[in-house]
């Protein structure tokens, strides 16, 4: 038998390549001959970065960069063998790395975010793999192209100020002092997320009030993010607020777009082509999958349904392992998981179920069983 395992990570409890392992020996005490084949799995968002460096043989790089307050913190990325750099802008630019107060997005800024960019760069690398998901931000990502050397004026010729408070501030924006090096790099972006810029669905009236934007600044900042986005047409004539993903982390995905020509990707199709998960399932037998909790949302394009999606291309059949399992989760059956298995085995705490060496043993535990079911229809 061999078996492809691609199990995203169970948020806060397992990492993908744990989760894979964990699978893996509960197979292999079924089928001790059975070729496990472990992918990472990530969807761009938190765990990009470990799983691929960990599932590519890639390595970890530190950098002082600015949180999202221009407070220095340790941010961590990572460089794959060939050279391309894995970065999380919530490593930088997170929610996780402040406290919660009012009106936050009014401050917080993508600077870090650039100057992990740019430290990547004084390493060599020139090819760019981005997750843009968990930010604390809605600067329009200024933030990041100023840390690049972009000039983002006042009506005084000034750099502005952090946050929405200076995109507020935008008159002029200008490329004389960007870095040389930013012409020979690439980026690509994973991101799932399809609001644009502006208006009512743009990423100030959406996403604002989770980052704890007050309504009275809602209005105040989808103003100066289309004053940005007409700047931006002196700079980029193809610039277009309007365009998919542009909303996305507080409007980074614009400054990506537009000023950096990224190209933007599913983020689990854009790690499944990374980690070459095609040619693996397509010699496969039997696809695991799986992710913390299964509900609706699985079904609409998280990483399980991805892979399964992949998986159907080639007619293997798919089971998926879950730490919990939700209301919704039977739509996962109508998107190519044959069959979905939550792994806890008694009541328990969520601390308890959570802890890393239980929800390890947990998945094993299960997977044997489940595959000693296979085992005895197969004979």
């Amino acid at each position: 038998m061999k078996a492809v395992i691609a199990m995203d990570s169970f948020k806060g409890s397992i990492s993908s390549i744990e989760a894979g392992n964990a699978v893996s020996e509960g197979i292999l005490r079924v089928f001790p001959d059975a070729d496990t084949i472990i992918k990472p799995v990530a969807d761009g968002g938190e765990g990009t970065v470990e799983a691929l460096v960990k599932g590519l043989d890639g390595r970890l790089c530190e950098a002082e960069v600015s949180d999202p307050l221009g407070k220095t913190i340790t941010a961590v990325y990572g460089v794959l063998p060939n050279n391309t750099a894995v970065i999380e802008m919530a490593a930088a630019s997170g929610l996780t790395l402040i406290p919660p107060f009012a009106d936050a997005p009014w401050h917080t800024t993508t600077y870090g975010t650039g100057e992990l960019i740019l430290d990547a760069i004084k390493r060599g690398c020139r090819s760019f793999i981005i997750g843009i998901g968990g930010s604390a931000t809605n600067d329009g990502g200024i933030g990041c192209l100023q840390a690049l050397g972009f000039g983002m004026l006042d009506a005084n010729g000034q750099q502005v100020g952090f946050g929405a408070k200076g995109l507020s501030q935008l008159a002029e924006i200008t490329d004389s002092n960007v870095i040389p090096e930013l012409k020979e790099c690439t980026f690509r972006v994973a991101c799932d997320v399809t609001n644009p810029l502006c208006g009512e669905n743009g990423c100030s009236m959406v996403f604002g009030p989770q980052k704890s934007a007050c309504a009275a600044s809602l209005v105040i900042m989808d103003t100066a993010m289309r004053n940005y986005a007409e700047l931006t047409k002196n700079y980029n004539p193809a610039a277009s607020p309007d365009t998919s993903g542009a909303g996305a982390a507080g409007g980074l995905g614009f400054a990506l777009m537009y000023y950096l020509n990224a190209e933007f990707e599913s983020g689990v199709d854009l790690i499944m082509q990374e980690t070459n998960l095609e040619a693996a399932i397509k010699n496969a037998d039997i696809v695991v999958t799986g992710e913390g909790c299964l509900d609706s949302q699985t079904a609409m394009g998280k990483a399980p349904a991805g892979i399964a999606r992949l998986a159907k291309k080639y007619g293997r059949p798919v089971i998926a392992f879950s730490g919990a399992v939700k209301n919704g989760a039977e739509l996962c059956n109508q998107h190519g998981i044959d069959a979905y298995f939550p792994i806890l085995r008694e009541v328990s705490t969520l601390e308890q179920a959570m802890d890393r060496s239980n929800a390890c043993h947990n998945l094993a535990d299960t997977a044997e069983q489940v595959f000693r079911t296979i085992k005895l229809f197969s004979k």
